[in-house]
């Protein structure tokens, strides 16, 4: 059984085994522990994992992909919604680790990962098929080009690692891009701060990344009331994720962020 890729949902099914076997071969998965594909498609790493995995949950949306799947495999516990709308404590409960892999639509790809990350305490890591160029913002340095929200946000919850590529040629249909298989571990401990506080300082530095600190961060900060102890004269690209939840956790401290 086969489907025709929509474009709607930014469908572009992975056809070759050789990206599949190393997928598979790079889930640290053991016994007892849960491994959950998210957007399997027609299956063809869903095999691999069973091969390899007691424990192994998918979670798809379209209905078309999930009559493949159930006339492919027997076994499979299979949850039809949207990504975005995943109860990952749900789907981790009684299970010693979770460990997350897909090939994300990548019209929604940031979507996702702030998802995983909001939830990053329910799951061991996550192995994730993504556009090149959204890859390398994830583990960018500071003061390059890349480096940038999801940069920050991702290196201060997870250790973001860039795997491998992966061509184009090795989809049907083959996206316009190239990608990567990106390897989250979410070993962090918990921030000094909340993270929707987190979001707030460093979406708005971003926001005029091209000012000074001291001027993009006025929203949320006046230049009367920025702290002692950081450069509020470099711009947002120059300073550290962790100087971001040090100020944040500051902010908070002196009651300017509740």
């Amino acid at each position: 059984m086969s489907i025709r890729p929509k474009k709607s949902l930014g469908q572009h099914f992975l056809t070759d085994e050789n990206i599949i076997t190393k997928i598979a071969d790079a889930i640290p998965a053991k016994e007892g522990e849960r491994v959950i594909e998210i957007g399997p498609g027609t299956g063809a790493l869903t095999g691999a994992l069973l091969n390899r995995f007691e424990d192994v949950v998918a979670v798809e949306l379209d209905q078309r992909a999930i009559e493949v799947l159930e006339h492919k495999f027997d076994d499979l516990e299979i949850h039809h919604e949207n990504v975005l709308d995943v109860d990952w404590e749900a789907l981790s409960i009684g299970k010693e680790k979770t460990h997350v892999v897909g090939n994300l639509p990548y019209y929604i790809t940031s979507q996702i990962l702030f998802s995983l990350l909001e939830d990053r305490h329910l799951v061991a890591d996550a192995l994730l098929m993504m556009q090149k160029e959204v890859a390398e913002r994830l583990v960018s340095d500071i003061r390059t080009k890349d480096y940038g929200i999801l940069s920050v946000q991702t290196q201060l919850m997870c250790t973001p690692e860039i795997l491998f590529p992966v061509s184009r040629h090795c989809f049907s249909p083959q996206p316009n891009v190239e990608s990567a298989i990106v390897k989250l571990t979410f070993d962090k401990g918990a921030l000094n701060c909340s993270d929707q506080n987190l979001k707030t300082v460093v979406r708005t530095a971003f926001n005029q990344r091209r000012k000074k600190l001291s001027n993009s961060l006025k929203p949320v900060v006046s230049k009367d009331n920025q702290p002692k102890g950081f450069d509020f004269d470099k711009r947002a690209e120059a300073w550290e994720p962790s100087e971001y939840e040090k100020l944040t956790a500051q902010l908070v401290e002196d009651g300017i962020l509740t």
